[in-house]
């Protein structure tokens, strides 16, 4: 498969293609050419260069990505996928949606694919997207149905949960498929693999060291994979990197230890409210499930670039009084130990959030190729 990857990121879809899952190790994907990457991020070009050095990215705005400069980089050859994920924030049901630059994006994606032609298409997004208007009142979805049925392909598009393939995070995105109308291909998300049973967070993470407020892990510590999802994401894996946690203020503190699995923020309060805690600890603004401890036995709630931030969507460690580390973040998408992250802190997890989980990845990647090599 030749493959042009845009909207990389760090390389959580790219990974998918990249790699396949051959006796509980992931393997370098012989079928598998992508092409070119194209991330705006430094940062995250950075990464996905650390990741994937054989591929070329190309590290700069894809509005000024000209014509000429994508045929030159596919050597006016046939290409048989594009995938990508536009910026999704614009579509997020969480927070204020608004129609900005962010959420057109997808207009680039048209273009390129206009111009690329490849023989199929995978587009990811927030399932917000499927709901969200634009300025005229329709929806945004039927605006981009109507542009690739212009260009001559046909689509299927699916809300997928992570958590039924493998990835130990319940995390609903939409998926689009496409597919060109000259070619007999015969697409249907029923046939990509699922997983037998959910893996929970405690499932996921629990072999990692204890981080202390201040500390960065570097090492397991002597401590062992307990199960085969463990021992997946420590393959080829010298040490840990990401993994460190703050010193938090009193107030944050004193939240964090008092608030029990499956609560937040109106848990704090009713404390307050009844002489359990001080009234300075009451929580007076977030969502009712920020300062959220997770549950140890279920898929973790979805991760999001606020997830090593108490005040943030539920992201409080299930037994440690602190929030999830990078590292822990990055094992609940499915991103193996060894896979590096660069930047800051705040570039480290938008990195981490904004990925399609590898191994959902991987399941559809799986099923593009079956279709493909049957044209």
């Amino acid at each position: 498969m030749r493959i042009v990857d845009l909207f990389s990121g760090a390389g959580g879809l790219t990974f998918g293609f990249y790699y396949k899952l051959i006796n509980g190790q992931f393997l370098e994907n012989e079928n598998c050419d992508i092409v070119f990457a194209n991330e705006w991020d430094k940062a995250a070009a950075e990464a996905f260069r650390k990741n994937f050095p054989k591929i070329n990215m190309i590290n700069k705005d894809i509005k000024k990505l000209t014509e000429k400069e994508i045929l030159d980089n596919i050597s006016n050859q046939e290409v048989d996928l594009i995938i990508g994920g536009p910026p999704c924030q614009s579509y997020s049901t969480i927070g204020r949606r608004k129609y900005d630059d962010k959420a057109k994006m997808y207009e680039e994606y048209y273009r390129l694919l206009s111009v690329i032609k490849p023989k199929m298409f995978l587009f990811e997004n927030v399932k917000g997207m499927l709901s969200m208007k634009n300025p005229k009142g329709g929806k945004v979805i039927e605006d981009i149905k109507s542009r690739f049925d212009s260009i001559e392909y046909d689509i299927d598009y699916r809300v997928l949960n992570a958590a039924d393939y493998g990835v130990p995070q319940n995390r609903e995105r939409v998926f689009i498929i496409g597919w060109r109308k000259d070619l007999n291909i015969n697409w249907s998300f029923d046939n990509i693999e699922k997983s037998k049973k959910q893996i929970s967070i405690k499932q996921a993470i629990n072999d990692l060291p204890s981080v202390p407020a201040g500390e960065n892990i570097k090492s397991y510590k002597g401590k062992q994979p307990t199960n085969d999802y463990q021992k997946l994401m420590r393959n080829k894996s010298g040490g840990i990197s990401c993994h460190f946690s703050p010193i938090y203020g009193d107030k944050i503190q004193t939240v964090i230890n008092n608030v029990i699995q499956g609560e937040g923020k109106n848990y704090i309060n009713q404390l307050v409210d009844e002489g359990k805690i001080p009234q300075e600890y009451r929580l007076t603004s977030g969502y009712n499930n920020t300062y959220g401890r997770l549950i140890e036995n279920q898929p973790s709630t979805t991760i999001t670039n606020n997830m090593s931030t108490p005040s943030g969507l539920r992201c409080i460690h299930y037994r440690e009084n602190r929030a999830l580390t990078p590292r822990e973040g990055a094992r609940i998408q499915s991103f193996p130990d060894w896979f590096e992250f660069v930047g800051t802190k705040k570039d480290i997890t938008t990195q981490i959030g904004n990925a399609v989980p590898p191994l959902l990845a991987m399941k559809i990647a799986t099923q593009i190729e079956k279709v493909l090599s049957e044209v």
